[in-house]
């Protein structure tokens, strides 16, 4: 089994800690004036996204994460499975919707997405990093909302995300999302 020693870590090596695969976000040596040498690292949970810190003495090591990022196409879902096909091979792929998560707002049919897989099992669906969607509901605005830039309103859009958009936006338009952060980005005409 190969392993990463802590006082070797870097940033964007993937690791197993507690049974579970994890990102290394960032990674500081330190080598104090008395005692033993240390590591403090940021470590992201591929499976929940949680961010922790850890400290781990320099002769730690962990095994090495067996993931793969693949990229598949988004083809549908049936409310349990939400289906993928890599557009290279063929080979369908079926993700639990617990996977799916809160990304399944930002997934429409035919987009390309980013498949996390750790030991052959899906873990992890990433969407494009923007998507344009329809305005399928908004709230209501006043006659003088519209002056003020800065004030925005909720609107439903077509995948059921509900996101903030400008008061000008209406029903029917389309405009483009930022899908890591959920906020709306323009216009598109």
């Amino acid at each position: 089994m190969r392993v990463y020693y802590s006082n070797s870590f870097r940033s964007g090596n993937k690791i197993i800690f507690e049974n579970e695969p994890y990102l290394i976000e960032s990674s500081e040596f330190v080598k104090p004036g008395k005692g033993q040498s240390f590591v403090r690292v940021k470590l992201r949970n591929f499976s929940t996204k949680q961010l922790i810190e850890k400290t781990f003495k320099s002769t730690d090591s962990f095994p090495i994460a067996d993931i793969l990022e693949k990229k598949v196409v988004y083809l549908y879902n049936d409310s349990h499975f939400w289906y993928f096909i890599d557009d290279k091979t063929f080979e369908e792929l079926s993700v639990e919707k617990n996977i799916i998560g809160s990304n399944k707002k930002w997934l429409l049919e035919q987009d390309l997405c980013i498949a996390i897989l750790w030991n052959k099992r899906p873990i992890s669906i990433i969407p494009k990093n923007f998507v344009e969607l329809k305005i399928i509901s908004t709230d209501a605005t006043l006659k003088n909302d519209t002056i003020n830039n800065n004030i925005t309103k909720l609107a439903t859009l077509s995948t059921g995300a509900i996101i903030r958009v400008p008061v000008f936006i209406e029903i029917g338009s389309l405009v483009k999302v930022d899908t890591r952060s959920g906020e709306y980005v323009c216009r598109i005409k």
